[in-house]
């Protein structure tokens, strides 16, 4: 009977402890689920945060690269022509009708071919019309620019012209990452053909760049390819959850394949 009465007793006390704990627990795990919250609050905001300026980032450096496309566009080609012009002015003889009707004509064939390189420029200079028209005609001026530079032999297929769908954060950065890869084609490659590959499969955006060059050892120290600007193009791979393929070997050229989930 007293046995019975002291597990009684006890079974009182512990049933009264974690009655009397309980509130504490409780109070205790409130506090962590509310600190929890927080951090996760926080830490989303901070990622967003992080996010914006990397869009603002890769925003300013588009328009830079643009506006260096577009000031040796002026120097090269729009100011040649003007001056040509200029120089086929200068040089008409009123005397000789025939020949100053010849030159006469030939610069106001010079004076329209700059008004429409200059329209086509201007397009450039309209806000965000570099990727409003959609990725496709987006590369695809860049590989205008690229052609026009008259250094490489070009082989394009760009399927992405006629694509109904958008998604300009992305579009904004896949643009970046092909202009850094021609940036670095252009400063390291030493490359006399570039072939560039675009298309949409099965819901993944795959761009594809490959040159002729010199190559490299894709195994070497990360501080070497920091100079080639891989380190930027992985980071902002992974901005948009994609995935970069990088294949090269020393004199046999290189390529860079690019997935992303799209739109």
């Amino acid at each position: 009977m007293q046995s019975q009465t002291t597990q009684i007793a006890i079974l009182v006390g512990i049933s009264t402890l974690i009655f009397l704990l309980m509130p504490v627990f409780l109070i205790f795990y409130i506090k962590i689920s509310i600190k929890y919250r927080k951090n996760h609050i926080l830490e989303k905001t901070a990622i967003k945060q992080k996010f914006e300026s990397e869009m603002l980032q890769t925003r300013v450096e588009v328009q830079d690269q643009t506006m260096q496309s577009i000031a040796t566009e002026l120097h090269d080609n729009v100011g040649q022509l003007l001056s040509l012009t200029t120089l086929t002015l200068n040089s008409v003889n009123l005397n000789d009708g025939e020949k100053a009707r010849n030159k006469i004509d030939n610069s106001l064939a010079l004076v329209n071919k700059s008004i429409k390189e200059l329209r086509e420029l201007a397009k450039l200079l309209h806000g965000e019309q570099l990727v409003e028209n959609g990725i496709g005609h987006a590369i695809d001026q860049e590989i205008n620019w690229l052609n026009k530079a008259g250094s490489y032999k070009l082989k394009v297929n760009n399927q992405l012209i006629d694509l109904q769908i958008t998604s300009p954060n992305k579009d904004l950065i896949i643009l970046r990452l092909l202009q850094e890869i021609i940036n670095n084609i252009i400063k390291h490659a030493q490359a006399t053909y570039i072939q560039i590959d675009s298309h949409l499969a099965d819901h993944i955006l795959h761009l594809r760049v490959a040159e002729n060059g010199i190559g490299f050892n894709p195994e070497e120290p990360k501080s070497k390819k920091s100079g080639m600007g891989l380190n930027s193009i992985y980071k902002r791979i992974e901005m948009i959850n994609g995935k970069l393929i990088l294949n090269s070997t020393p004199g046999e050229g290189t390529s860079i394949s690019i997935e992303v989930p799209y739109p």
